[in-house]
């Protein structure tokens, strides 16, 4: 892109750009001359060199050179590709190999490589919070659309809420005690049926939240026994001593709830005015999503008397299961939930020869860390822990993913509609092991109980070139980020991880700049890599208004390649832009 750019300044006048051509970085032309021979071409040999030595691709071959060779013709007229291809790469081809789609920052072949044979408790799981829901969690719509989207993005758990309808003889999901209209459960058990499996062929549990009488219950048994025949993993009515790994689960669909107990009579309420101020105070955001609180920061707790609408969604107590389930309905839940009668100690107690799983708020996870922080590692080892956010989250709102993630919670629950920081750090970690949905524990939560973040040792610093950034003229109208001048961009940079880690650094701001040069060097010393996450973000500055968002990006640092990398930005839904990347470099020193 070249040339000049013209923008109307109120009637009667125009002001004109110069328009910066895409040129590579002085850092990339002094590699590209160190690995390049006399007549300004790269060979096959010297790209494998430069793959090897910057790149870190230790394994690369000079089939793998002369394949990235092949898929690059910086050239016009066919007739020179011959001798272009002979030759090898000169600097514009060698440019638009590290800027273009071969080369991203996480490795496309490295795909599922974690050990799946451990049990489903050493993994952090891809979790949705009423999955069902289509925006807000008080007067949305629901529908199975939300539910196919999550499965295509990958998500591995799904929640829905299950009650009678309004004659009392068939089964809608809908959140209960509020104005969400409702869908049929049956159309969203057959959506799941059909789009489990295309992001990933790890298993698919479903959580149901259970408002049901046992007429109903065992109506839904037979509605989930018909969708799902032979996919559905049902070992009996016992609860499991230990639970099955991934890789033994693969095509399978799991059900998870709390034994049936007595059916809980819905209503339909009205909301209080006094509470819809509160509702609309919750939405206010940021233009690119709110930041997530920072570790020890007190949440806000509902103070005017609103319901909190999951306080109870497992229930304090025991039941009579004899009295209120339809046996064919419980001899569907493979993995039990429940609390149990006393109090959390009591919750997080580890039984030698049963497994379960215990489903904490945010806030009862918060509370929980400060006095009882071994013990829930301990439980997490053997048994599931969910977390879900807190009931005054109406506007879908998410909480920091990472405080449940460095205490073992493997099904830390989002909702995925509540665009922001929180669920692009959800997306980030579940791009490692290929996308897949299931994600190994380091393995010190699987060993260690006394898991101490205060005071480590660093041990690896993340360094990160911040080049330049190309695409938004193509993705974006002209006039999208400034009406009279092109945008003015600058770029944030940092890490996700345990507190010593989470830090966040910006670059310049470069004005009128479609092709943003900033060229700036940062350093992430982490003592806790394994669960350090990088992220990227780019606003356009407005002296005005709030700055606009621009695009953003979350990868695992511990699946991050190292070289010079083109990172592929996203929009707030977390949709890859068509165009807008940044070229960036990634070392461990």
């Amino acid at each position: 892109m070249s040339g000049k750019q013209t923008y109307r300044v109120c009637f009667c006048f125009q002001r004109r750009f110069q328009m910066a051509a895409v040129e590579a970085p002085n850092d990339v032309k002094a590699i590209f001359f160190k690995y390049t021979a006399a007549n300004g071409f790269m060979s096959v040999e010297q790209l494998r060199r430069f793959m090897v030595e910057v790149q870190k691709e230790e394994n690369a071959t000079l089939e793998d050179a002369q394949a990235l060779i092949d898929g690059v013709n910086p050239l016009h007229e066919l007739k020179h590709l011959t001798l272009f291809l002979r030759r090898g790469l000169n600097l514009e081809g060698f440019f638009k190999y590290l800027f273009g789609d071969a080369n991203p920052p996480l490795n496309p072949k490295l795909r599922v490589h974690h050990d799946m044979n451990a049990p489903l408790s050493h993994y952090f799981i891809y979790t949705g919070h009423n999955s069902y829901l289509t925006g807000n969690q008080l007067s949305s719509d629901c529908s199975d659309v939300p539910i196919i989207n999550a499965l295509h993005r990958g998500v591995r758990v799904i929640e829905l809420d299950i009650w009678p309808n309004s004659t009392k003889d068939n089964v809608e999901v809908l959140h209960g005690r509020t104005l969400t209209t409702p869908v049929k459960l049956i159309r969203c058990l057959r959506s799941i049926k059909e789009h489990a499996f295309v992001a990933s062929e790890y298993p698919v549990v479903i959580t149901l939240e259970d408002h049901l009488t046992p007429h109903l219950q065992a109506k839904t048994a037979e509605m989930i026994t018909k969708t799902f025949g032979g996919m559905l993993y049902s070992p009996g009515s016992e609860c499991l001593s230990e639970f099955p790994s991934p890789e033994s689960l693969k095509r399978r669909i799991i059900i998870s709830t709390k034994p049936p107990k007595e059916y809980l009579q819905h209503k339909d309420s009205k909301i209080q005015e006094t509470t819809s101020k509160k509702r609309k105070d919750a939405s206010k955001q940021e233009p690119w999503g709110k930041e997530i609180q920072s570790f020890g920061t007190k949440t806000n707790v509902n103070k005017v008397g609103c319901l909190d609408i999951e306080s109870n969604e497992e229930g304090e107590e025991d039941f009579k299961l004899d009295q209120y389930e339809a046996p064919e309905y419980r001899r569907l839940i493979a993995i039990h939930a429940g609390k149990g009668r006393g109090g959390m100690q009591d919750w997080l107690r580890v039984e030698p020869n049963k497994v379960r799983r215990l489903s904490l708020s945010e806030q009862e996870l918060e509370k929980a860390i400060a006095t009882y922080t071994q013990d829930i590692v301990r439980f997490t080892q053997q048994n599931l822990l969910r977390v879900y956010p807190k009931g005054i989250r109406f506007d879908s709102s998410n909480y920091n993913p990472l405080i449940g993630w460095m205490h073992g919670a493997q099904m830390v629950a989002l909702n995925m509609q509540g665009y922001g920081s929180a669920l692009w750090l959800m997306h980030g970690m579940f791009r490692a092991n290929g996308g897949c949905g299931y994600v190994k524990k380091p393995e010190y939560l699987l060993k260690d109980t006394d898991v101490i973040y205060d005071s480590l040792p660093i041990r690896l610093t993340l360094k990160v070139t911040v080049y330049m950034g190309e695409g938004w003229f193509y993705d974006f109208n002209h006039t999208y980020f400034d009406n009279y001048s092109p945008p003015d961009f600058y770029a944030r940079v940092g890490i996700a991880g345990v507190p010593a880690d989470v830090v966040m650094k910006k670059t310049k701001t470069l004005d009128d700049n479609w092709i943003p040069n900033w060229d700036e060097v940062f350093l992430f010393p982490l003592t806790v890599p394994e669960l350090a996450l990088l992220r990227v973000e780019v606003h356009e500055h407005d002296t005005s208004e709030k700055d606009d968002f621009a695009g953003q990006t979350c990868l695992p640092v511990s699946e991050l390649r190292q070289g010079i990398r083109a990172v592929p930005l996203h929009t707030r839904k977390g949709e890859r832009y068509k165009s807008v990347r940044l070229l960036m470099r990634f070392e461990y020193i």
